[in-house]
């Protein structure tokens, strides 16, 4: 099983604004981890996800979603702290801007001493977004990522500011867990934001050289790319689609990422050591073209493996 180390929320989209009293909006289960866990059950990957989850009436909801995609709650921390909440608002191009209302929340409160034991049916770990950066959730899943380090670990920034402001806070924490990482990755909003002026090459080349042995940036509808250990570079570039939002899209060309390494029948690292540039070519065109299924559709609606069979 593939476990998934994050945030678990509600998102709230405003639907219709007609003055204050009447505003409406749409709730849906979301957090950029639990997306990911349950883009791995669709994609035909057994997951988990390691979060808090509230008691709450949501975080019941988030409980009943998760066991409906057929992911793992083994590894969840039941607590009677509130779920966290997201305000979600979309601009003109369908791209999301967050808010959110964490504080104390059931995710962002984890600590080292609530951590479950990681069994040895767990294949790799993934960590991303704001529970890297919030304390105390972030020190958890830091020690958790440096006992777990011999395993094959994935890691996506994921930056949300409004979380956590101070991008000196996340540079430290990041510099605490790219070394431990297997796979880095990175939007190329995020590095700006996280390394300015540093380039996707430049990037690539630092954490290869102490020890990643895989680095993906991506950029929106534009092409992704990927640098290997051992020196193959692959590229690929999402179909056109009709863009109706952009919300969950990195976290399905995460999720698709990972299925495609660790179905490999000897186990992720070695489909790592094993890369050359055709099959890292062909695992990014599989990562884009399923982020680019969940952009011409509302919501993080993340696809199945059959949608992305070619004929």
């Amino acid at each position: 099983m593939f476990l998934v180390c994050g945030e678990a929320l509600f998102d709230f989209f405003l639907e219709t604004d007609s003055g204050p009293v009447a505003a409406t909006y749409a709730a849906r289960a979301g957090g950029s981890p639990f997306n990911v866990a349950i883009g791995l059950s669709r994609l035909g990957i057994r997951s988990g996800l390691l979060t808090g989850l509230s008691t709450d009436m949501l975080g019941q909801r988030l409980v009943a979603v998760l066991r409906a995609e057929g992911v793992s709650t083994d590894y969840a921390i039941p607590t009677d702290r509130p779920t966290t909440l997201s305000l979600v608002g979309l601009d003109a191009a369908g791209v999301p801007a967050y808010q959110f209302y964490d504080n104390g929340s059931a995710d962002t409160g984890v600590i080292e001493a609530d951590l479950p034991r990681i069994g040895t049916d767990i294949v790799g770990l993934h960590f991303g977004s704001y529970c890297l950066a919030a304390a105390p959730v972030a020190d958890a899943f830091a020690a958790l990522a440096t006992a777990e380090r011999s395993r094959f670990i994935t890691l996506d920034p994921n930056v949300r500011p409004t979380v956590e402001p101070d991008m000196d806070v996340w540079r430290e924490r990041l510099a605490a867990l790219y070394p431990l990482a297997t796979l880095i990755k990175i939007s190329a909003e995020d590095l700006e934001l996280l390394h300015p002026g540093h380039s996707a090459e430049n990037f690539a080349a630092d954490r290869l050289a102490k020890g990643v042995k895989l680095v993906v940036v991506t950029d929106g509808g534009e092409a992704a790319h990927g640098w290997a250990a051992h020196g193959p570079l692959g590229r690929a570039t999402p179909p056109p689609v009709k863009v109706i939002d952009t919300v969950g899209a990195g976290d399905t060309f995460q999720a698709a990422l990972i299925s495609q390494l660790v179905s490999h029948p000897e186990g992720a690292i070695r489909a790592l050591d094993g890369l050359d540039s055709d099959r890292l070519a062909r695992i990014l065109d599989y990562a884009a073209r399923a982020a680019a299924i969940t952009c011409s559709r509302r919501g993080a609606d993340l696809p199945r493996a059959e949608e992305l069979l070619v004929s």
